[in-house]
């Protein structure tokens, strides 16, 4: 019986949910370690905080084996399997396309001002994809799903940025990080899904997003396609390459669990060792998605994957990490509040201290920040508030 849910990958995600929102609140400091940072695109350096999100892909694709198995050994048919990811997925993009416009919006032309247009956009996350209490009746229910489906319509509709003469519309972008997780489950699932979980299959489909952030930043994809797109698919598969090495991470759990720390070890330190030689011809970019980022982040997962894994299920230290534990569960939830707390602090007028703000003192502010995201995340959802996806 495959199990819906593996302590060590919730442990995985608890911790880089909550550095998530940690590195997220460095924008608010100043006067820190530049290695805590993101990276600029042309600056050969791999910053913390260009690894997190690589380290929630990874997760993703940890927990697709565990999940889809489940729902097909519940003889769940394929269509319906598919239907749910698809819907996911799409969840996943509409909230990434709205995120990643917030900073485009022009307050005057939209006649709103930006935090209420914040909240009122996480309001209708809520509404249309919040796990509403068995309690309440299906007709609320579709009500509330209904009014948040409209309150983002209307957003979308009211939703103005650039000037006049020059408007800027309502656009992907580069899909913000919600929607980069989202096309990238939607196709490593549904090709899981595709070849039942055939090793072999995923296998190669994971050489071949591995691959091709290769072939995109050395040109020979635009090589094969003179005038054509320079990424072939989002990110040269960048994404993807991460999602499916955390399939195939616990493809090689099922087959060989005895020996599943050492190989996860040794896969590490070869991804580590490809960014290394890679780095003779391509930079450390998580802007660019360089295939030396791919690997140097997919090395340094596994290798912090492989380390909770034996502290968890190997010597029971789950407890150590439940303060942080909602971020693990309630992920989504978690990712979202602090849209929230941004966006009443701006409202509110109120401002720390310098000193708060700055250097060390500041580094333990973003610190406590994330904690309080999570308690107020566990709040939420005992009171029946949290994102279903």
């Amino acid at each position: 019986m495959i199990p819906q849910r593996v302590a060590s990958i919730d442990v995985f995600r608890a911790v880089t949910m909550f550095l998530m929102v940690f590195v997220n609140d460095l924008w608010s400091l100043q006067d820190i370690p530049l290695w805590l940072e993101h990276s600029k695109a042309d600056v050969d350096f791999l910053g913390f905080s260009d690894v997190i999100f690589p380290c929630f892909l990874v997760i993703v694709g940890l927990s697709i084996p565990f999940a889809l198995e489940s729902r097909l050994q519940k003889s769940d048919p394929p269509l319906s399997i598919a239907w749910h990811i698809l819907v996911r997925s799409v969840a996943l993009i509409v909230m990434g396309v709205f995120t990643v416009n917030l900073p485009d919006l022009s307050e005057e032309r939209t006649g709103l001002s930006r935090p209420w247009y914040q909240i009122l956009m996480v309001i209708g996350f809520f509404l249309v994809w919040n796990a509403w209490p068995k309690q309440l009746s299906r007709k609320l229910t579709r009500s509330l799903e209904i009014g948040g489906i409209v309150l983002l319509l209307v957003l979308l509709f009211l939703f103005r940025a650039g000037t006049d003469n020059e408007p800027v519309p309502f656009r992907a972008q580069w899909w913000g990080i919600l929607g980069l997780i989202g096309w990238s489950y939607g196709t490593v699932a549904l090709l899981y899904l595709l070849f039942r979980g055939n090793v072999w299959l995923l296998a190669l489909a994971w050489l071949l997003f591995c691959l091709f952030p290769v072939a995109g930043h050395a040109g020979w994809l635009t090589a094969l396609r003179p005038g054509g797109p320079k990424d072939w698919i989002l990110g040269n598969g960048a994404f993807h390459a991460f999602v499916m090495t955390g399939v195939m991470t616990t493809l090689v759990w099922r087959r060989q669990p005895r020996s599943f720390v050492w190989l996860t070890i040794a896969a590490g330190v070869a991804f580590l060792a490809a960014g290394i030689f890679c780095r003779q011809y391509f930079i450390i970019s998580k802007i660019w998605a360089t295939p030396t980022w791919v690997f140097l982040c997919c090395g340094i997962a596994l290798l912090v994957y492989a380390l909770l894994y034996v502290l968890v299920e190997e010597r029971g230290k789950e407890q150590w990490f439940n303060l942080i534990r909602p971020a693990g569960t309630y992920s989504l939830t978690c990712y979202l509040i602090p849209y929230v707390l941004y966006a009443g602090a701006e409202l509110s007028g109120l401002s720390l201290p310098e000193v708060l703000v700055t250097g060390f003192a500041g580094l333990l502010k973003s610190l406590l920040f994330s904690l309080l995201v999570v308690w107020m995340t566990s709040v939420l959802v005992r009171r029946g508030i949290r994102l279903k996806l």
